[in-house]
Parts: structure tokens; sequence; C-alpha cells
């Protein structure tokens, strides 16, 4: 089965053709990140308006380099939410638009199952890498259930266990900020350049973790909730309290590198709690934009070791982020576990994917 999947729920604007839910013969992605540098973040307007412009060229394009025309495909899958109104609406448009013409069917897709979806994604060249024990090996299987996954951006924060594709349960969730708005927020406070959170792992490269003791949120919470805004607290009074000595270059990187471990941290600490309720697990899934995050994915490697779990991360770095391979991926598990959907369906700035699943479990 070929889909088209099509993903603009942000600043992104991507296409891409999947066969199978895993082989990606194309993923395009148009970003405009670039454009909101100065800007510190991301304007909505702007961002629609710049999605408008490249739509169609991405699709054009993702169909070309994957030797394929638009008869060729099955079904085209579209990111219906969450994410930013304006984008969204691009993306749906276009795609309601397309099925109508084309005589396709169109599947809609929660954003979080398509991150939740990344991990089985695998170009056709590409080798995907995942660490079992004490060794890092080339995965030539698929992944296999049950899967404790934390999915983890900006927008985001999650821990979900799940039997099958769309059978599952929220674990535990983010109270408050998502980690990667601390990592933004808190390279805000750094001074460093948007976006934020690659910044400040940048710099946090050649600093010491544990120059700077920053607090460990929820920890005797007996549930695997997250929360961090009391992270970026910390740290802006860290930055009042050190005054002229934290402009030094090596204090920086310390406060840097000390942050992100405390970030981290708490996220595999979660995971750890996680992993103790539900013992049968198989394998650990880290995966949205923070999964890019080298010391999260060490950490992960270790909690790994310790629980003699499979731990999995994206193939490659541009499925971390939002993408259009993963979109059609999550259409294509959903189709083929026959989850019942309605043919139509509503563009949404806000969508419970725990509600969607809930109703999906309930259903069968």
């Amino acid at each position: 089965m070929l889909i088209l999947g099509i993903e603009t729920s942000c600043d992104e604007t991507s296409a891409a053709v999947v066969r199978d839910g895993w082989e990606v013969l194309n993923c395009v992605i148009s970003s405009s990140q670039k454009d909101f540098t100065a800007m510190g973040g991301v304007i909505p307007e702007d961002a629609a308006r710049k999605q408008l412009e490249s739509i169609l060229p991405v699709i054009e394009l993702a169909l070309k380099k994957a030797n394929i025309g638009h008869n060729d495909i099955d079904s085209i899958a579209v990111t219906y939410g969450p994410g930013l109104l304006g984008s969204l609406l691009v993306g749906t448009s276009t795609a309601r638009v397309l099925a109508r013409i084309w005589n396709k069917p169109l599947l809609a897709v929660h954003h979080t199952l398509g991150h939740l979806s990344s991990t089985w994604l695998k170009e056709m060249k590409s080798e995907k890498r995942i660490v079992k024990n004490d060794t890092v090996s080339i995965a030539n299987d698929e992944p296999h259930f049950p899967v404790l996954t934390l999915s983890v951006s900006g927008g985001h924060t999650d821990l979900w266990y799940r039997n099958a594709h769309t059978n599952g349960v929220l674990a535990g969730t983010t109270r408050d900020d998502a980690a990667g708005e601390a990592f933004d927020k808190g390279a805000v406070l750094l001074g460093l350049p948007y976006p934020g959170g690659p910044a400040l792992a940048k710099l946090a490269e050649s600093g010491d973790e544990t120059t700077f003791d920053f607090p460990n949120p929820l920890q005797h919470e007996k549930n695997p909730d997250f929360s961090f805004s009391g992270l970026k607290t910390s740290l802006k009074y860290l930055l009042r309290d050190l005054g002229p000595k934290a402009e030094d270059q090596k204090t920086r990187v310390d406060i840097a590198a000390s942050f992100q471990f405390a970030i981290c941290r708490h996220l595999g600490s979660r995971i750890t709690m996680a992993l103790e309720m539900y013992p049968e697990t198989k394998e650990l899934h880290i995966v949205g934009g923070v999964s890019a995050n080298l010391r999260l994915r060490a950490l992960a490697t270790d909690i790994g070791k310790r629980a003699d779990v499979t731990v999995r991360w994206p193939s490659v770095l541009s499925y971390c982020t939002d993408n259009a391979a993963m979109i059609a991926a999550a259409a294509y598990f959903e189709q083929t576990e026959k989850t019942e959907r309605k043919p139509a369906f509503q563009t949404q700035a806000t969508a419970s994917l725990q509600e969607l699943i809930a109703a999906t479990n309930t259903a069968a």
C-alpha cells in the first residue's frame, strides 16, 4: 500500500510517500524555521502563508523523487491536529481537494500518533540503529509490542504504553511545560538563538553537568507525570544569583550542561517508573524533536540496559521532527488494525490522542 502523507502542523511543510507503513520512498520537508530566527519563535500567520506557497511544490517533488505519479498512490493521509490552526488548514484543505480530484481515500491522522509511528520508518537504503543490552546493532526487524514510548517535543511530553499502534494507555504526561519548551525557555534565559533546544544542547557539549544542582521535579510522586516549569524558574534565579559571573563562557557551558542533564534526568526517572509499572514492556521508544538530543539518548540507553529492553529512536534525524512520513505510517497502521474512523473529520488546533485511542479501544 502506497500512502501520500501531508504534514503542516507548525512551520514545516512536508510530503512523503511510504509503502506498507515503514518503507519511505521519499520525504520532502520545507521549513520556514530560519525565517523566524530574528523573532525568536514561529509567527503562526506567516508560517501558514509560507506553507500555502510551498504545499503543492512539496507534494509534486515528493511524488517525483519517489518516481511515481498520483495514480500510483492508494490513499492520502494528512495531519488534522493538534497544531497551529492556520497551518493545519493549509494541509487538510489541500488534502481534501487532491483526494476529490484524484479519487483517493482521505485518512486523517493525529499528529502525536504520527510521532509514535516514527520508529517504524526506514528509508530504502538506510539502516536503523537500536540498542540492546551492551551492544549497538542494526535492526532489520520491526519493533515489537508491548512498547513504552516517550513522545517528547516542544509541544508535548507524554509516556504511552501500547499493545498495538492504536491500543494503549497514556501512562504519564506533563503538568505544565513540555520538555522541548523547557529547553527553549532555558536557551532564551541564556541568550541563545532560536531554535533554542539545539543551541542549548550544542553549548552543553563541553560543559560539566555536575557543576550546578537543579531540582528533580516530582521525585516523590507515585505516577510518571512530568513537570518542567520549576526547572525554568530555578535557572532564572541561578542566573540572577551568579550576576556577572554568568557571562563567563566556562560558567555558561556548565550551566547549559547542568540544565540539560536536569531535564534528561527528570525524563529518565519517569521512564524508569513507567517500566516498573509495565514490566511486560519489550521495547522503549524515544520520539519527537527532543529525541534527537544525544544526552537523552545516552540516558535512555542506560535505562534500557538495566531493564533489559530494546531501545529505539527514529532511524533518521529528520524523522525526529515533524515530517509527513510518520503521518503516512500512522495512517497505514490505523488501516491495518481496522480502526473505525468516520470519513469526515474536523481540523483541530487542539486534539486529544488519549480520547481517540480510548474510543478505539471501546469500539474494539
